[in-house]
C-alpha cells in the first residue's frame, strides 16, 4: 500500500465522519472503497467518449452500405416487377 496525505475541504470531512460512523467503518477503508469507485467511473466514462468517436468515424461507411445494400434491394424488386 502507499502512503499519501489528503486534504478534505471542512465539510467534506464532517460528512466522511458522519457516514464512516455509521457504516462502521475505518475512514481508510471508506476512502479506498470512494477512490476505486471513483476510478471505475471516469475509466466507463472514457470509455464511452472513445466508443462515440469511433462510431462516428465509421458512420459514414455504414451510411453508405446501407445506401448501396437499399439500392441493391431496390433493383431487384424492380426487376421482378418488370419481368411479371
Amino acid at each position: 500500500m502507499k502512503t499519501i496525505s489528503l486534504k478534505l475541504d471542512d465539510g467534506t470531512f464532517q460528512e466522511t465522519e458522519q457516514l464512516v460512523g455509521k457504516l462502521k467503518l475505518a475512514r481508510n477503508r471508506y476512502i479506498n472503497e470512494a477512490v476505486a469507485y471513483y476510478n471505475r467511473k471516469q475509466r466507463r466514462e472514457l470509455l464511452e467518449q472513445q466508443l462515440a468517436f469511433e462510431s462516428e468515424l465509421c458512420r459514414e461507411d455504414s451510411m453508405q452500405v446501407l445506401n448501396d445494400t437499399e439500392a441493391a434491394v431496390t433493383g431487384d424488386l424492380n426487376e421482378l416487377l418488370d419481368e411479371g
